[in-house]
């Protein structure tokens, strides 16, 4: 079992990126049950939390977002998406995503990069 983040980069402020993150090695039951969500850690911070999609569909942003983000998943290609609009240089740090299945197993992803420029 396997998550792979990508999508990450350097981008002026305003801009957008599209993160993804591709889970390998989980059935399909598996991952469309399983709560995922993307967390970001800046140089020096703690790990928080970005946004959160469970099985249902629901979300959960952080106040930061405000808007900006939104998240996303296709159950048939195991990924979760994350769209970033309007980026602030802020919002530099890395983006880890994460998939906790229903028996209580977290996985993590390695991380993306996203770096705004001002």
């Amino acid at each position: 079992v396997q998550l792979q983040a990508s999508g990450g980069g350097l981008v002026q402020a305003g801009g957008s990126l599209r993160l993804s993150c591709k889970a390998s090695g989980f059935i399909l039951s598996s991952f469309s049950s399983a709560d995922m969500s993307w967390y970001r850690q800046a140089p020096g911070q703690q790990r928080e939390l970005v946004v959160s999609i469970d099985s249902s569909s629901r979300t959960n942003y952080g106040d930061f977002v405000k808007g900006r983000f939104t998240i996303s998943k296709d159950n048939g290609k195991r990924t979760l998406y994350l769209r970033m609009d309007g980026l602030k240089p802020e919002d530099t740090a890395v983006y880890y995503c994460n998939v906790v299945i229903t028996n209580g197993r977290n996985y993590w992803g390695q991380g993306t990069q996203v770096t705004v420029s001002s």
